[in-house]
């Protein structure tokens, strides 16, 4: 007999302020905290040539200051508050979030409301910043291994620049920004109509809806950022290239499928077949690759998820003394019978079950409901899909997995990069015992990794300003 499990129904109450900020609210008082989180609607693939990197720096400059708040200071607040913070930047938006103790909620609508009002944006943040991300490029990219070769992944998979291009941008075209471009950029996307505030945890609905009014309902709206065409044929740009890399210790290479944009049908289903191929130690190719034949030292895979034309990746490392081309052949026969004979029962239950389990566990974090309803809400106009999205993966079939594979992954329409060691670094390698194969001495990055920041912090007022005391 089949099992029935449901999922808590979380309350959501959402409005729309005169300004055009959308509202999304999760009442819930089990434990006293409560987690901020607010999308603005820009990301990478709002950039045009000449003017990449932009969102990412412009997420460095939104803790540069504001009119009530010095430099910096947006991370002492929160960490004296005994809250946490952070902010990102993908492809599709930029967003910035808080959790914190329930009664330290005004800190956070007064800190988030005042930067976007009134950004400090001079030419002095603009360059102290400039050189921040610079320096994350050198530390997270440019000296890490296999990083920079999966940026190439993203360019032999999308042909439209918008979708090509990486987060972190062009170097060159963060020079070119004048504090003009970076004023104008503040004034399109980071107006309260591109923006959703969601709030999620132990708070009175009440008195929120008061400070959201009084910190936010000021701000004044603007125009619509122009549209955005991410539109893409269906075949890849580039097939095959390779990729010379001097700090990787040993040779890897990478797989990458273009698949429909997240939400429809066949993205569901590409999702469950992901899940089935490379999550976790039961998944098909780990047991075939790594407990089976033993013959590579990694594999990984991950969907880059977007609104428009989305990515399918896998990365393996081989072991050594193992063939690139034979492991690659085991890959392509696992999609071939899945696309064939599609999941069998036992792993359609169990990724069932695993659904209903990543959502009881995800959903007892504040902040987790707190972004998660923000992204529905900015990506989808509906944030009630928080409770209705998860049916859309049950309902998918056997078949319609099958079905999805064979159209989309059992393919040449396909890129496939191979990630090799420079010559300097091969002749430079240290010697090692026969039989012992050389291992990675870094672990293999997660595709697709966009930027995290958690901005350095510089010494604060001694106490918060009063606007933002609380009992």
């Amino acid at each position: 007999m089949q099992k029935t499990f449901h999922v808590p129904h979380t309350p959501i109450e959402q409005y729309t302020l005169s300004n055009g900020l959308r509202v999304i609210l999760n009442e819930d008082h089990s434990v006293p905290v409560v987690s901020v989180a607010v999308y603005y609607d820009v990301g990478s693939r709002n950039e045009r040539e000449g003017r990449t990197g932009f969102a990412h720096l412009f997420e460095h400059m939104m803790f540069q200051g504001s009119e009530n708040v010095p430099k910096a200071a947006h991370f002492q607040y929160i960490s004296n508050a005994g809250g946490t913070m952070n902010g990102t930047t993908s492809s599709e938006r930029t967003n910035y979030f808080e959790t914190l103790p329930a009664n330290q909620l005004p800190l956070a609508l007064w800190l988030e409301s005042d930067r976007m009002r009134s950004l400090a944006v001079t030419q002095e943040n603009l360059d102290n910043q400039r050189e921040a991300v610079k320096e994350e490029k050198r530390l997270r990219y440019d000296n890490q291994p296999y990083v920079n070769g999966f940026l190439r992944l993203f360019e032999m998979s999308f042909k439209n620049p918008a979708n090509a291009h990486s987060t972190i941008g062009s170097m060159e075209d963060l020079d070119a920004a004048t504090v003009d471009d970076i004023r104008e950029f503040f004034r399109i996307y980071y107006a309260p109509n591109n923006a959703v505030l969601a709030i999620a945890g132990d708070f009175d609905q009440g008195e929120t809806r008061s400070l959201i009014e009084k910190y936010f309902a000021g701000i004044p709206a603007q125009p619509e950022p122009p549209p955005v065409d991410v539109s893409e044929p269906e075949e890849v740009a580039d097939n095959v290239d390779v990729f010379h890399d001097k700090l990787a210790p040993v040779p890897a290479f990478a797989l990458g499928w273009k698949i429909p944009p997240r939400r429809s049908p066949e993205f569901y289903a590409l999702s469950l077949a992901s899940h089935l191929l490379f999550e976790g130690e039961s998944a098909r190719l780990y047991q075939k690759l790594v407990k089976g034949e033993e013959s590579v030292v990694q594999i990984q895979g991950g969907i880059d998820e977007r609104r428009g034309p989305s990515g399918l990746f896998i990365v393996v490392i081989p072991k050594p003394d193992r063939d690139g081309n034979e492991i690659r052949q085991v890959i392509f026969d696992e999609i071939r019978q899945l696309s064939t004979a599609g999941p069998s029962v036992e792993e359609m239950e169990k990724l069932r079950n695993n659904l209903f389990n990543a959502s009881v566990r995800s959903r007892q974090s504040s902040l987790f409901r707190a972004q998660q309803l923000a992204e529905f809400a900015l990506y989808d106009n509906d944030p009630e899909l928080f409770n209705t999205d998860l049916q859309n993966y049950l309902d998918v079939t056997p078949a319609q997995i099958r079905d999805a594979v064979a159209k989309y992954l059992d393919t040449d329409n396909r890129v496939l990069l191979d990630i090799v060691p420079s010559p300097e670094e091969v002749a430079a390698a240290a010697p090692h015992e026969p039989g012992e194969p050389k291992q990675p001495t870094a672990p293999l990055p997660q595709i697709p990794a966009p930027p995290d920041e958690t901005p350095a912090g510089t010494p604060m007022p001694t106490a918060p300003p009063a606007a933002v005391e609380s009992n």
